[in-house]
Order: structure tokens, then sequence, then C-alpha cells
């Protein structure tokens, strides 16, 4: 039967995802518009985003954090353009956004040697391979299969390398352990439901060391350069923006960090996802025709939580499209259609933002949708 009870809030985006939770345009009366973001009240806002972030995720004194352009893309292709090519890089893929990486690193900066370790979808690559002689680019959590690195114990402290972790879907749900962390970048619509096109860049002092030490080995656009003869340009790490940002995104990061100080700060934000992963694992014990896709329980993202169909073939590819447009028709569930290039299934963000209660009364209406749309 169908269900008579629908989420309050049905947005389940992997991104942009929901908003936090009591979010209104009221949240943004406060947003410097049509004001220089070189003001000095305008520099105050940004830099108010950039020390809450660096309170909330406990981050270490001597990191480093710049708002720049281009969302968690554009900070993490800053991070592989500015630090990459004085030695040997391995990249980890296990995902689109990976091997998204593999591609920049192995053909666009055309690192020599560069070597890609790889995985299918639902699982990780061999850990134990990666060489930390050499740098090494990775995901924390791979957004579109819903596998993610059970921690950082893989990674030695006496690495010779630098790590790069793009960390967009992670940061504010799981446990990062910064001190195995060079680079960490992440954006505003994937952590905690802010909008697009910003994006944070987290350095270690051995990533500053690299930049000043060893300059890249090619040109790099104005949106790229971090350093200033020879040395960290200071103002981006101090509100400074290399490029005009949008002040009202600024209000809108600010007021969801601020509600996520409010409600415990990150050990919360963490258990607030953790709780919808569990509610979703209950679900799927009972239910025979789905499974997680990240087989191994160490590694399943409690932010996106990626399902596949025990079915396969044709069946199973016509359901992936066709039960997120019935959930949406009935307004039970937005934007759950799994990635284009992951196997057939679904895919629900469970991250900080989004309630349990929404989670829980989602899930009727997912076995409601599978028996829907069953093939004639």
């Amino acid at each position: 039967m169908k269900p008579s009870l629908k989420p309050t809030r049905p947005e389940f985006s992997s991104g942009p995802c929901v908003k936090r939770p009591g979010w209104t345009p009221d949240a943004l009366a406060g947003a410097l518009l049509g004001r220089s973001h070189r003001t000095p009240a305008a520099v105050e806002r940004i830099q108010a985003v950039l020390d809450t972030s660096r309170e909330l995720l406990g981050m270490p004194s001597d990191y480093r954090l710049a708002l720049v352009p281009g969302s968690g893309t554009g900070a993490f292709e800053c991070a592989l353009w500015s630090l990459l090519g004085s030695r040997g890089v391995d990249v980890l893929a296990w995902e689109s956004f990976g091997r998204g990486w593999a591609t920049d690193v192995e053909k666009q900066l055309a690192i020599p040697g560069a070597r890609t370790l790889e995985a299918d979808y639902g699982e990780l690559p061999d850990l134990g391979a990666v060489d930390f002689a050499r740098d090494v680019v990775f995901t924390w959590n791979g957004t579109t299969s819903g596998v993610c690195v059970p921690d950082a114990d893989w990674i030695p402290n006496d690495r010779e390398g630098l790590t790069l972790c793009d960390a967009t879907s992670a940061v504010f749900a799981m446990e990062l352990d910064w001190s195995k962390l060079d680079v960490v970048t992440w954006s505003w619509q994937k952590a905690l439901g802010g909008e697009g096109a910003h994006g944070m860049l987290a350095l270690s002092p051995r990533a500053v060391e690299r930049l000043e030490a060893e300059p890249p080995p090619r040109g790099l656009p104005k949106i790229f350069r971090l350093t200033s003869k020879g040395r960290l340009a200071e103002g981006p790490f101090r509100g400074q923006t290399i490029n005009t940002p949008s002040m009202l995104c600024v209000e809108d990061s600010l007021d969801a960090l601020n509600w996520a100080k409010g409600i415990g700060g990150h050990s919360e934000l963490v258990a607030r996802s953790r709780r919808n992963l569990e509610a979703v694992a209950g679900w799927v014990e009972d239910s025979p025709w789905v499974r997680f896709l990240a087989r191994d329980p160490r590694t399943r993202s409690s932010t996106s939580i990626c399902l596949a169909f025990e079915e396969a073939g044709e069946d199973a590819a016509g359901r992936a499209k066709a039960m997120p447009a019935r959930l949406a028709e009935e307004g039970a569930a937005y934007d759950v259609g799994p990635y284009r290039d992951a196997p057939p299934g679904l895919r629900i963000w469970g991250g900080s933002t989004v309630e349990t209660t929404d989670i829980e009364a989602l899930l009727p209406w997912l076995d409601w949708a599978y028996e829907e749309t069953a093939p004639d």
C-alpha cells in the first residue's frame, strides 16, 4: 500500500544538499549586499567563516585555511596544480571524482610516473599498496559510490610525500585525522547545505613548505596562485579572497556553521549522519531487493548512502530511472537516482542537515516505488 506519511523535507540530493533544519531566507538578512568584498566589514564576515570552520572542525592551529573560487572542484584543482610535480604521484580512484583527479594528474598535469590505484564501485583500492614516498591524492568519501576510507590509519606519520584529500562530502559528517592530511578541500553545498561556487582549502605546514620551496613546474592561472615572490600569499588566508565571492553565500555559510555549533559541534554532526545511515541499514536488512553498494560495513558512507538493486540487467537500469521519477511525482523524495556512472540503484543523502525522521519516513516509500515499477 502507498504510505500515508511523507518526509517533512523530501530533499535527499547529494549536492546541493538540503539546508539546515529551520532554515528560511530570513537567515540571510545580515548579508552585506551591494558592498565591496574588500571592505573591512566584508573581510570580517569572510574571516568569520574561516575562523568558525576551523573551530568547528578542530583544525590544528598551524594549518592555513582559505576561501577559494570554484566550489570543492576549484579548491582541489588549485591544490593539484599548485603542489604536484616535484615527485611521483599515487592517485586512489574508486568512483567518478577520484577517476577525474586521476585524469588531471596523468593527462592534464602529465606528472611523470603517476600511478592510479583503482577499484570498482563498492570497493576500495588496496591501501597497503600506496607509496608514501610519493604524493598521494584521494577522496575521503566517494560521493558517487557511497564508499569511504574507514580511517586514516593507513597513512604513516613519517610519509615523505604530501597527502591531498578531497573531503567534500565527508568533512562535516566524518572524523578526519588532520595529522595525516596535508591538503583538505571541501565545498559549502555538500558539507552543510550551503550555496555553490565557493570552495575551502586547508594546508598543513608541510604543504606550505612545499609551496614556498618547490614552485610548480608550470604556469598558473590567477585564481590558483597561492604564493607571491616565493612566499605564501597571506591575503586569501585572512579573508581577502582571490576573486569576488558572493556575500549572500558567505552569510548562508556562516548561518550553517553557527547552527552546527549550536547543536553540539562536530561530534553531533557526525552522530546525526551516523543515525541516518543506521536507519537505512536496519531497513536494508529487511528488504531483499536492495543492498548497500559498499559491501564492507566499515567503508559505508553515512552521507552519500548508495544502494544497489539485487537484480541486474535492463530491469535494474529501468528501475534506477523509474523509481526516482515516481517518488518525485508523489513528493516523497527528490533526486535519489544513482550517479550516471554508478551501478543501477538509489543514492540518498544522509548528511548532518538531514533529519533521521525524514529518512525513516522515506524508507516505506522506497518499498512502494519498487513494487510500483515492477516490469510488466
